[in-house]
């Protein structure tokens, strides 16, 4: 069977594309992994109506309604794909293809953690990066920030908005200079000097950081600045480059380039959620994926248009070339 559209990841953007594409009575294939990159994360915040939904429920909900309209969800992982005329071939990881009109790529991303022992082990917990996902579960909290480079003090800053009680750790070569340091200690964010050697954990809980020298700092709550690394193995498949992300001068990771609809340089291609933006929270990502849903279903549209207007300009012309009797 050759679907109208794959969506290749089930996350919250490639659902919402789904739906809409279900909706508007397509053939639709969500292929999902089934590695949401906020699995560990206790709940959905921002997300108006959802707050405090935790991720599964939110994905198992978004599931259901895809079903509900026809949509098709299959448990995978595309390794590769490819174009065979006007249709896409999917490659699946231990065997098997799907095949497409369209595809809608929402595998989103990784977040490589700075190399601390135990930082893994408390990511989404004690170990967080985005204010606005976290800030209120800790606010009035001892929160540090692992200082890793040029952004540092801006974290420091916007996290200071949530708690009074916020430390910078320098680790590595992220010392703050003259100017960055006045406006720390104006704000009453004391520096202090790494590196981080590991964390501090009692009863599954951060209770601080441990430095080289030996010292622990009383933490409740480690900031970091992970790296964001679109999973683009399949839109590279197809041609199709991550390009680095900067934020003030400070490369912060990689997406992949499209248009606001998430169309990509291939034809036939779009992408949406963190794979095409990596600042894009769980509901930006979901209004990504509606977009390019939408999208696609035009682009179809007018492919059957140029179709239907060749096909009757055909029929046209045979019935002028028929023999008058």
């Amino acid at each position: 069977m050759v679907h109208d559209v794959a969506v290749v990841g089930g996350g919250a953007a490639g659902l919402s594309g789904a739906l809409a594409l279900a909706r508007a009575r397509r053939s639709v294939l969500v292929v999902d992994a089934c590695e949401p990159r906020n699995a560990p994360a206790g709940h959905v915040h921002n997300y108006l109506g959802r707050e405090g939904t935790p991720p599964a429920e939110l994905l198992a909900a978004g599931r259901d309604e895809v079903t509900q309209y026809g949509g098709e969800i299959v448990t995978g992982r595309v390794a590769s794909a490819a174009r065979e005329g006007g249709v896409f071939r999917l490659n699946l990881a231990g065997g098997g293809t799907a095949r497409a009109r369209r595809l809608l790529v929402t595998t989103g991303l990784v977040d490589e953690l700075p190399d601390v022992p135990g930082l893994a082990e408390q990511w989404g917990r004690g170990v967080l990066h985005c204010p606005y996902c976290h800030g209120w579960e800790v606010r009035d909290q001892r929160i540090g920030v692992l200082a890793t480079g040029p952004l540092a003090g801006h974290q420091a800053q916007l996290w200071r908005q949530w708690s009074r009680h916020v430390t910078y750790l320098v680790h590595g070569d992220a010392r703050p200079d003259a100017e960055e340091a006045e406006r720390l200690a104006a704000r009453g964010i004391a520096i202090v000097d790494g590196p981080v050697a590991g964390l501090e954990v009692a009863g599954g809980a951060l209770t601080g950081a441990r430095l080289a020298s030996g010292e622990v700092v009383p933490l409740d709550a480690l900031v970091v600045a992970p790296r964001f690394t679109a999973r683009s193995q399949v839109l590279e498949s197809l041609g199709l480059k991550p390009v680095d992300v900067e934020m003030s001068g400070q490369v912060i990771g990689s997406q992949i380039p499209a248009d606001p609809a998430g169309a990509t340089a291939v034809p036939g291609v779009w992408v949406a959620g963190n794979v095409a933006d990596v600042r894009a929270q769980v509901i930006v990502a979901a209004a990504a994926g509606l977009t390019a849903g939408a999208a696609i279903n035009a682009d179809l549209i007018a492919e059957e248009t140029r179709a239907a207007v060749d096909q009757a300009r055909q029929n046209s012309r045979g019935r002028h070339d028929q023999p008058a009797r």
